[in-house]
């Protein structure tokens, strides 16, 4: 026995010597992914574009996004992921394999181990789909991780300490608020409002208001561009074009950050509400650390002009923006696969 452990100890080793571990964040919107020793070599967009009778890959991340709304009959593109999940299996595979491929693109390799951040909130079929995928796209082990453990990881906060730590992940399809407290999650909430449901209310809010239709890239400039959680001190106006709904033509109207800020209120007083009751169900000892901590955001919906002034009027606790958010989450895979501390401490070392 003792034979068969060292020979499959050196089998790990010689594994390793050929292979490059990845850590993946896997996004509704973005995937990022952190290829050890050397950081994050790819940032893009989750979207596939497809042929509609063969169902075959045409194209993958940012050349897939750019033909969102513009594909002729027998191409469409497609985002496999929705509300943090996996919607369409074989084509999240194909995505994973291309992005795995593009960032370990040695030609003699094992397949690399993939730590994968999911979800606090995803069923054990959901998380079964993700190894799946990642399995099938190429991967030697997967390892998947709770979304706000890497994200706290990535943003430096002492999670192995007895003391409260509050994140909120905001992401492209889901909104991950934790306390966190010795290596683990104290109280979790997982919404599936994000990024997307924001561009969803401006979309709604253009045809309520000004009968005018406007498609989800439109929606997502118009969000970065103008949008907002709390008054700023210089309001902005945009022009805005798409296509009217009552003659059917191009049309293009002028809008403002306050009108934005308005359409933006319901999926901002879902993540509010949510906020509030992960704090209310903390234990007083923890919620009396936060206190002096404070609330640490990330994801890309923290880059919302002014989220983190509404989040602290609400709750009445200091909020800050971590220093960049967006690549919080990948970064927090690349701390995991270079420390096996982090690997032992969070349980997820898996045998070959």
């Amino acid at each position: 026995m003792k034979f068969i452990s060292n020979s499959l100890k050196r089998l790990g080793y010689l594994f390793d010597s050929f292979s490059s571990d990845i850590g993946i964040d896997l996004g509704t919107a973005t995937t990022l992914v952190y290829l050890r020793g050397e950081g994050i070599v790819l940032c893009e967009p989750s979207v596939v574009a497809i042929y509609k009778n063969t169902g075959t890959p045409m194209a993958v991340g940012e050349e897939a996004k750019q033909m969102l709304g513009r594909t002729p009959g027998s191409i469409v593109a497609i985002r496999p992921l929705k509300d943090g999940v996996i919607a369409d299996f074989d084509i999240t595979e194909e995505m994973l394999r291309y992005f795995i491929k593009k960032a370990h693109p040695r030609k003699i390799s094992i397949g690399p181990r993939i730590v994968v951040a999911v979800p606090s909130g995803i069923t054990e079929v959901e998380k079964r789909a993700v190894k799946d995928s990642a399995n099938r796209a190429g991967a030697r082990e997967v390892i998947p991780v709770e979304e706000p453990i890497v994200a706290a990881i990535g943003v430096g906060l002492p999670i192995a300490e007895p003391q409260g730590n509050m994140i909120i992940d905001i992401g492209g399809g889901t909104t991950e608020i934790a306390v966190i407290s010795l290596g683990g999650i104290v109280h979790a909430r997982s919404m599936r409002t994000g990024g997307d449901e924001m561009d969803s209310s401006i979309i709604d809010y253009m045809k309520k208001n000004y009968n005018l239709m406007v498609g989800e890239r439109t929606a997502e400039e118009i969000k970065i561009k103008l949008g907002s959680a709390w008054p700023l001190e210089n309001e902005m106006e945009l022009e805005v074009r798409g296509r009217d709904l009552i003659t059917g033509l191009p049309k293009f109207i002028k809008t403002t950050s306050e009108e934005i800020r308005e359409a933006l209120q319901n999926p901002l007083k879902e993540i509010i509400e949510t906020t509030k009751v992960t704090l209310e169900r903390t234990p007083p000892e923890l919620a009396a650390d936060l206190i002096e901590r404070g609330i640490v955001l990330c994801g890309g919906g923290a880059l919302l002009k002014g989220i983190d002034k509404l989040i602290s009027e609400e709750t009445g606790l200091a909020c800050f923006v971590a220093d960049d958010p967006l690549t919080a989450v990948a970064l927090g895979t690349g701390k995991i696969l270079e420390s096996p501390k982090f690997l032992k401490k969070l349980s997820l070392v898996s045998t070959f």
